[in-house]
């Protein structure tokens, strides 16, 4: 994201406020066109329709809506996995958007009897449902949910997830380094103190002389290497290199009581080409006249993902956990229809999601096309 250039005092033409996102003329609806996601030049529009109230779409650019829970059972993913060259049944990430920069998947996975490693990419998972054990290179880290594992490239690892509860996780992979934003004016403990991070232990390790085998992916393709001792004998290390955790209840969501902010504001980890952000209960914004809810835009430079994970999602009608929606570049969206008025009635918001925001296209799998809510463009009449 280059540095953007932005005149002090912007051209301003026919009605409008001065203020963007407050006190919007009467009878209007505010559109957004920014460049670079919401860091670049913009222009506010004010409409006397909604830019969402189209009659039909014709040809590709379209919304699109996903139910992840159709993919939740683990038999049901081994089916999956082996029509869409996905992994061992015990561990069968099943992918679902991609593009050169990042792939999104579901997983559902089993205790593993093998270690993994990604030499393709560092993988976080956003735990959705479930808890666990994850034992890596770098020590074991228990997990549970709403929490982030941040697995850096080349780490070897397997979960070992509890058997009394069910197991549902966003796989985030990314091709390049996953940081985190600079804080800037905000001070460095803002979003989350760097305190409330986790890190492994290292622990006593099953030792027992037999043969055990990691599978490492490599341009997608899977290669078994067998050892006769357990590839995770690593007796201490030292480095800024590592495994670690945050969960969502540590992530103090930055707000504002007059302006409503751009979803930018909460993004939770960066990567060459997107960004990780996480949509937190907060309360609304407190000054009459000002914006509640997201503004109308058409994200130009950006693919936009959201996955719904808890709470109610008042500005997307008919989603519910475990559901993803993608609004591609170049089409408009924004709340529902019953999202504006119900805003008004309402303290705070309560949902937990998690959004990815690309700025290559993606594209989605066949497995995506079988869970797909193909009416979804039409929920905004």
């Amino acid at each position: 994201m280059s540095k953007k250039e932005t005149p002090l005092f912007p051209l301003r033409k026919g009605l409008h406020t001065r203020q963007a996102h407050v006190d919007l003329p009467e009878g209007t609806f505010e559109e957004e066109h920014a460049r670079q996601g919401f860091y670049g030049r913009t222009s506010h529009l004010y409409r006397l329709h909604p830019v969402t109230d189209w009659t039909r779409i014709e040809g590709p650019l379209r919304p699109h809506s996903y139910d992840l829970n159709q993919l939740a059972s683990r038999e049901d993913q081994a089916i999956r996995a082996s029509q869409f060259g996905s992994r061992e049944a015990a561990f069968a990430p099943i992918c679902v958007l991609h593009n050169a920069d990042v792939a999104l998947h579901w997983v559902a996975p089993a205790a593993m009897d093998f270690f993994y490693r990604n030499a393709d990419g560092d993988d976080v998972y956003y735990i959705h449902a479930g808890a666990g054990k994850l034992e890596t290179t770098y020590g074991a880290i228990a997990y549970a949910t709403g929490d982030y594992l941040v697995i850096p490239r080349g780490t070897t690892y397997r979960f070992l997830p509890d058997s009394s509860a069910a197991q549902r996780y966003l796989l985030i992979e990314s091709f390049s380094e996953v940081t985190i934003p600079d804080r800037n004016q905000l001070g460095p403990n803002a979003i989350f103190d760097p305190a409330m991070v986790d890190t492994p232990e290292l622990e006593a390790y099953d030792a027992t002389p037999r043969e055990w085998a990691v599978h490492i992916k490599r341009e997608n393709e899977i290669t078994k290497v067998f050892y006769p001792f357990n590839p995770l004998d690593v007796v201490g290390w030292k480095g800024d290199l590592t495994v670690w955790r945050i969960n969502v209840k540590d992530i103090r969501p930055v707000i504002s009581a007059r302006y409503h902010l751009p979803p930018s504001a909460h993004t939770t980890f960066l990567a060459q080409n997107f960004v990780i952000c996480s949509f937190l209960p907060r309360p609304f914004e407190e000054e009459e006249g000002a914006v509640r809810v997201p503004f109308f835009h058409s994200n130009i430079d950006y693919d936009e993902v959201l996955f719904y994970s808890a709470g109610h999602f008042f500005s997307r009608d008919g989603i519910g956990a475990g559901m993803v929606t993608w609004h591609p570049q170049g089409i408009h969206h924004g709340p529902h229809p019953k999202a504006i008025p119900l805003s008004r009635t309402k303290e705070r918001t309560d949902e937990v999601a998690v959004m990815v925001d690309t700025f290559r296209p993606l594209k989605a799998t066949p497995a995506a096309g079988l869970v797909e809510n193909l009416n979804y463009w039409a929920s905004w009449k």
